[in-house]
């Protein structure tokens, strides 16, 4: 049978350790508000980028119609 000092030795770890649970969810609940931010983040970014890259696209399209309808000058 355990003795009243190993009792209070087993009650003290099992404290210390529900306190480090609870801060180990805290910590875990912090870092996924931060995962959830950084993908909101993420997906804002590749949409500008989509943007972007389809105004670019547009006025190279445009830039190509414009030089091929003009003659060029080294063609003399």
């Amino acid at each position: 049978m355990a003795t009243p000092e190993q009792i209070e030795q087993i009650t003290e770890r099992v404290e210390r350790l529900l306190l480090r649970h609870e801060e180990l969810l805290r910590t875990n609940a912090l870092l996924e508000q931060q995962v959830q931010g950084l993908a909101a983040e993420r997906d804002s970014l590749k949409s500008r980028l989509g943007a972007a890259r389809a105004r670019v696209d547009s006025l190279l399209e445009r830039l190509t119609e414009s030089s091929g309808a003009a003659p060029s000058k080294d063609a003399s």
